[in-house]
Formats: C-alpha cells, structure tokens, sequence
C-alpha cells in the first residue's frame, strides 16, 4: 500500500504543475458520461495513468474519464478508481480542486474499498489518507515535500452546508430539508467542487453536503466508484456518516457498472439523523 501512497504523492506535484501551466481549453473528446472533456482533465488521466503503470501492487485502473478498466499488472493486488480531476471546470476562475482516488480490493464494491486518498489543489496542496482502521491523515506539502498535519475528527453537529445540484429540480422534502439547516443558522459553503467542499466541512468540524436525486438526475450526479464510496469512508471513519436516499451506507453500495451514480448525503451524526426524519427513513 505505501507505494501506492507514495505514487499518489509524486501525481500530486505533477497535476499541480499542470493546473499551473496547461492550456484551460477543451479537448475533441468526451468522458464516460458524454461531458465535453478539458484538456487538463487528459492530462491529469495521462499523468495518473503513466505514474500508476511500474507499480506492482496495482493490478487495474478505472478512470471517471475513460470507459472500462485499463489492465496493468495481471498478478497486482488493487485496483484503482480515480478522478483525475474533480471540479476541473473551476480552474479558470482559480477555485480549488482535487484528485480522488479508491483503493479496492477484489469486486468492485464499497465493502471492498481498502482505502482511500484525495487531494486538494488551492493555496495549498494538501493530501487526505483513510483507511478502516484509523481517523483520515491530513498531509500538507512543506518545501518540496509532504509533511504529516493532524488526524481528521469532526464533531457531533456542524455550521456548514453544501447543497448540490440545481434547486429547481429538487423534491419538497428536499428543499424543505435544506431550507430547515438554513434556518437553523447553518452557512451556505458550496464551490461546485466535490472536493474542497466536502474536505472544507470535514476540517471545519461537520455539517452536510448533500447531492441528492433530482427530477432530472433521479439517480443522482456523483459516481460511485470514484467520488462516493471513497469519501464515505473518510468520513465514517472521521465520526461522520455518509448514506444515500433510503438510509444505505454508502460504503454499501454495490455497483453494477464503473460509471454508476448515487444520491449521496455526507454530514455529523446532528445532519445526517435530520436527513433521515426528512426523508422519512425507518
């Protein structure tokens, strides 16, 4: 697992280069969900794949950005679900954005997720590591080099809340739900990146982003392998919990395709008991 661990580090330094210096344009393709792609979304992918292929413990990659699973090393242990570059859409206006990234171990479902790891792109760089037996590990880069920071724990209540996908097209309940938390004196905190959001509301102590299924999106936008399943374990394990619209785990999700999506809820224990009474769940 370290060399993984370590590889992740080294794409850091690079995606970070290209956030830098790339061309911002789109390229002549599309992803997996038919969204024009930029070409520094190629270019993360590229970079991550080129990284990821010497090293022997990974055995498949799956990218957000390319349809099925691209086979390394036929006796490696993981396989890797990744996006590249999450909310790469904001880089022009110079918002931060993230690399995330699932460590699975046999089928491809969130009871086998070993671990997980994202990475922030902003001021700073900073990296988040969780696995199942310890609270998430924030690693800050210091000089040339990533420097341990502190564990991640967050709170029983929170003051922050990220509410995803576009208002016109949620349900009552839903709108009622949010527009509750805002009374409650909640703060609106939403980038439209899954990263710095939910990475904000996690080091600031809790409170929810939410994604949820809506009448145009009845499945929910967020991808299961790639960006759900991998931050419902940082969250668990940071005290939190992360269910989609009837109540499951999200690291209970079973997907039936790479690219499947879900409804998603990530929060303390204080939002995400308000979901459920929202949502009537048993």
């Amino acid at each position: 697992m370290n060399d993984i661990i370590e590889t992740i580090k080294q794409v850091a330094f690079e995606i970070d280069n290209a956030i830098k210096t790339a061309d911002l344009g789109y390229s002549d393709s599309e992803n997996s969900s038919g969204e024009d792609q930029l070409k520094l979304d190629v270019q993360s992918d590229l970079i991550i794949e080129k990284a990821f292929a010497t090293v022997s413990s990974v055995k498949d990659l799956v990218s957000e950005e390319k349809e099925g699973v691209l086979s390394l090393n036929p006796n490696g242990k993981y396989t890797i679900c990744y996006d590249p570059l999450d909310g790469s859409s904001l880089v022009d206006v110079n918002l931060s954005v993230g690399s995330i990234f699932g460590i699975y171990e046999g089928e491809l479902k969130g009871e086998n997720l070993v671990a997980s790891a994202y990475v922030v792109y902003g001021p700073r760089i900073e990296l988040v590591i969780a696995d199942k037996n310890s609270a998430p590990k924030l690693y800050r880069v210091v000089g040339d080099a990533f420097k341990y920071i502190s564990e991640i724990k967050m709170d029983e209540k929170g003051k922050l809340n990220a509410s995803g996908g576009t208002q016109q097209n949620w349900c009552d309940y839903h709108k009622t739900f949010i527009d509750d938390l805002f009374q409650e004196g909640y703060r609106l905190r939403y980038s439209g990146g899954m990263v710095p959001d939910l990475h904000q509301i996690m080091l600031k102590g809790g409170g929810l982003f939410s994604y949820p299924g809506t009448s145009d999106k009845p499945n929910g936008k967020l991808r299961q392998l790639f960006e759900v399943i991998p931050f419902a374990l940082m969250y668990e394990q940071a005290g939190g919990e992360a269910i989609n619209h009837k109540g499951l785990r999200l690291l209970e999700l079973v997907p039936s395709h790479p690219h499947d999506t879900s409804p998603c809820f990530f929060g303390s224990h204080y939002e995400i008991n308000a979901l459920r009474k929202a949502y009537g769940m048993s």
